[in-house]
């Protein structure tokens, strides 16, 4: 696992999005094969999608070779609604790139067989080979998409039930009104992620401090299901250094030292 360490949210936002832009660059250059990318909703990728935009329109990454299949969905949100992930995504990306409408996947909260739109997410997942990047974000008890602590560390797409700190934390997109926030998601499981040939995780702010701590110096177990990024071979979590304030200073000091010398 690397941990990358930026100052501020804006200046780790840049950097997610450069190195998404250089993968999918990369895999470009080697082959006519589409990139296969994992997203997420919420307010902490924003500033990533940002630059993301802004390198789409001045010609420096083009998103029309790249497959998108989003973590999650609400059920029972109609698609419409402005807090629907489907608004979300194309709010601020997907209406401002070159990616095509039928290279999009976003999971159907309104599907008449919810656990029918599970499986077959995952088996077009599969399909292309899956993942080469996945771009996630992290709740403040250390979920990764909708996995809530104790999450099988294997699960699949599947239906899952929100916890009340979910929907309480997820209230300030719902005019801070628990009620309005959906009981049920559609979510991408912990496997889903970690099968991809990359995974990287935003943390920004004091409140990801402890989840910070406990994926990255905690032992690997469903109460943090981000920590399954230890047994990854190829997983990244850029922080901000709010973000990091929990973890000890020896392991701030380590991760510091590992991207200077990989610069070299």
């Amino acid at each position: 696992m690397k941990v990358i360490i930026r100052n501020n949210s804006a200046e780790a936002s840049v950097w997610a999005a450069r190195h998404i832009a250089d993968r999918i660059r990369e895999k470009a250059a080697r082959t006519s094969e589409p990139f296969i990318l994992g997203l997420c909703t919420g307010s902490t990728p924003i500033e990533t999608y940002a630059e993301l935009i802004r390198m789409v329109k001045a010609g420096e990454v083009s998103f029309k070779n790249v497959i998108s299949f989003n973590m999650d969905e609400y059920v029972g949100l109609p698609k419409a609604h402005p807090e629907s992930y489907w608004s979300f995504m194309h709010k601020y990306l997907f209406d401002h790139i070159d990616e095509p409408a039928e290279n999009i996947h976003i999971l159907n909260g309104n599907a008449p067989d919810l656990d029918a739109e599970c499986a077959a997410y995952e088996e077009a997942i599969a399909a292309t080979g899956g993942f080469d990047l996945f771009l996630g974000g992290i709740g403040e008890d250390g979920h990764i998409a909708f996995n809530e602590p104790f999450s099988s560390l294997n699960s699949r797409t599947r239906v899952v039930t929100l916890t009340e700190d979910t929907r309480i934390v997820n209230s300030r997109f719902f005019d801070n009104d628990m009620n309005q926030v959906p009981r049920q998601a559609l979510s991408v499981g912990v496997a889903t992620v970690t099968g991809s040939k990359e995974v990287v995780i935003l943390a920004f702010g004091p409140k990801k401090a402890r989840a910070i701590r406990d994926a990255v110096e905690g032992p690997v177990s469903h109460y943090c299901t981000v920590s399954a990024l230890q047994l990854h071979p190829d997983g990244i979590i850029v922080c901000d250094e709010a973000a990091v304030g929990e973890i000890k200073l020896n392991s701030y000091k380590y991760f510091k030292a590992v991207e200077e010398a990989e610069k070299l």
